[in-house]
């Protein structure tokens, strides 16, 4: 008899402390794709730094220690900058494009 009470009052426990299952739902996953480049091109001959399609934006020059050695705003799409720097490795960056040149 105590038996069965311990049962019964064990199945009520288990019946009333069931939680509800939670429903799960799938959401689509957020892809943001940066939309927001120019197709900016960077290039050296000899000491003549030949830009395009940075127009508007601001033109750094760093030494390879990181120390940063010119700033220029780039007027025009078709921009050519004589660099009057030392022989050496120069990091470019214009926006968001970073370029390794190099004067000899």
């Amino acid at each position: 008899m105590i038996k069965r009470v311990f049962t019964l009052i064990f199945a009520t426990t288990l019946l009333i402390g069931i939680p509800q299952i939670a429903k799960a739902e799938a959401v689509p996953s957020i892809e943001i794709i940066d939309n927001d480049f120019q197709n900016i091109s960077i290039s050296v001959t000899e000491s003549v730094l030949h830009i395009t399609g940075a127009n508007g934006q601001v033109l750094h020059v760093y030494n390879v220690a990181g120390v940063r050695v010119m700033s220029i705003k780039v007027e025009g799409q078709d921009k050519r900058i004589e660099l009057n720097l030392p022989k050496g490795c120069y990091i470019v960056k214009v926006g968001k494009v970073v370029r390794k040149i190099s004067i000899k």
